[in-house]
């Protein structure tokens, strides 16, 4: 063998590890995604282009589903904002089979600022429905399933989320802090399914979803 056929084999591997990388590294436009008809959702439900020049994405409420995204594990990146209302506005990411079945990790933005010490350590959550909703998380697993955010956004504006999904655990970062927010082990056996914006109560937005590393 050549030098040639050595340098040849070297520039074709080159290629194939470069695209595999670019691959790993997927932006979703959801406000193209709206238009084409690529969100998932019912129709009583709100999902509406978000009205911000600084920000390409939705604003929704209920779970809006990814079409055609299957997920199981990888890294979700993506920029949020909800209301300073108290105890209405909550927003985040749902991974499941179903509106019954799924897991979300969410946030309540009416918490971030508050001087209340206790509501402050209920601002990033975990829950996996129906078995574990956060009422019963809350009562038998106090503080393990919730968290304080590391750092505290300001409640209006917006936050920036990565979520770190493993076979067994999740992890959630704030505001591209190193410091972990939230880390659980996952209290269900779904191995793959949907991926989609998770709200309860008010409307919330979101834009620039990355999802990379993805399994």
């Amino acid at each position: 063998m050549n030098r040639n056929y050595y340098f040849k084999t070297f520039f074709i591997l080159f290629l194939y590890t470069g695209i595999c990388s670019a691959q790993q590294n997927i932006k979703y436009d959801l406000d193209g995604a709206l238009k084409q008809n690529k969100l998932l959702f019912n129709p009583d439900q709100s999902v509406t282009p978000l009205i911000d020049a600084n920000k390409d994405g939705v604003s929704s409420n209920g779970i809006v589903w990814i079409k055609d995204l299957e997920f199981s594990t990888g890294t979700i990146d993506i920029d949020l904002r909800g209301k300073d209302i108290f105890q209405q506005s909550f927003l985040g990411i749902a991974l499941g089979l179903d509106t019954t079945t799924f897991e979300a990790i969410y946030f309540r933005p009416f918490n971030f600022q508050s001087t209340d010490s206790l509501r402050r350590k209920h601002t990033v959550q975990y829950i996996s429905e129906p078995a574990y909703p956060w009422e019963k998380l809350r009562n038998e697993f106090p503080l393990v399933y919730e968290n304080a955010t590391k750092p505290f956004p300001l409640a209006r504006a917006w936050f920036h989320a990565k979520i770190v999904i493993k076979t067994d655990e999740i992890s959630v970062y704030v505001d591209h802090s190193s410091k972990v927010s939230l880390q659980v082990k996952r209290l269900n056996k779904i191995q793959k399914g949907m991926m989609g914006l998770w709200t309860y109560g008010l409307k919330g937005d979101f834009a620039n979803l990355v999802i990379s590393d993805q399994k």
